[in-house]
């Protein structure tokens, strides 16, 4: 929108947007006389810019520009503070952090699923179901964004092992235990707790085959009218695929 500068208050500058979409009403800023305002009088301005000096809040930026947006202002910050030290370090680390840290959403429309509004779980868990959702014809689910802090974050894991070992011990197992959760050991963190091998490099992917030819084996059996059983691939089909995909 446009920025025009309205009549000052006693203690604070007043600012008016006025959209460049004629339909939309206008949207007044009341500031601090002491703080610099950035924009000058006629500006035009996007969504999402700043009209001051200052650190927004990554709540905002978040609810106003998007995910992508807070994750590349999250990232930016946090090099700020390395290069002052002289410090370079790949974004690559940091983005793992940030990934954990939007990792969750909130569901606003269930739509045919059985989740409810203002459940928050895993950003895959809700695709999974909305991807059941759409295989079956059915009203599609919908959800925004939630960010966590750190702390959060790392308790609300999937995995009750890895939150476990991070804080609040006795009270995460005790939960698990009531709700009778099971740990299917998929990061990295709770394979190296109970002492297996992590599910990276050469011995991530044969576990993905192996994952693969468990799930075909039982849909196979239950659409024979079977018994599902733990089924594995044979250890040379899974040598085979994993050279395959070498």
């Amino acid at each position: 929108g446009r920025v025009e500068f309205g009549r000052d208050y006693k203690n604070k500058r007043r600012i008016i947007v006025h959209p460049l979409d004629e339909s939309m009403e206008p949207i007044e800023y009341l500031i601090p006389k002491g703080k610099h305002i950035s924009v000058q009088e006629g500006d035009v301005i996007e969504k999402g810019e700043f009209i001051l000096d200052g650190h927004p809040a990554p709540h905002d930026i978040l609810a106003i520009s998007g995910v992508e947006e807070l994750a590349a202002y999250l990232v930016n910050e946090v090099q700020d503070v390395y290069r002052l030290q002289g410090v370079a370090i790949n974004d690559k680390h940091i983005e793992v952090i940030v990934r954990n840290m939007l990792q969750k959403v909130e569901v606003t429309n269930p739509g045919d699923s059985i989740t409810l509004p203002g459940e928050q779980m895993d950003r895959s868990e809700f695709d999974e179901i909305n991807a059941k959702l759409e295989a079956q014809g059915k009203t599609l689910a919908t959800a925004s964004p939630v960010l966590l802090g750190i702390t959060k974050a790392s308790l609300q894991t999937r995995s009750f092992i890895s939150a476990a070992s991070f804080q609040e011990t006795t009270r995460v197992l005790t939960e698990a235990a009531v709700a009778g959760k099971v740990d299917e050991l998929i990061g990295l963190k709770e394979n190296v707790i109970v002492g297996r091998l992590i599910p990276a490099g050469t011995g991530g992917m044969l576990q993905r085959i192996r994952g693969e030819a468990q799930r075909r084996d039982e849909k196979i059996l239950e659409d024979q009218g079977g018994v599902t059983v733990e089924a594995s691939a044979p250890e040379a089909e899974v040598a085979e695929a994993a050279e395959g995909t070498a």
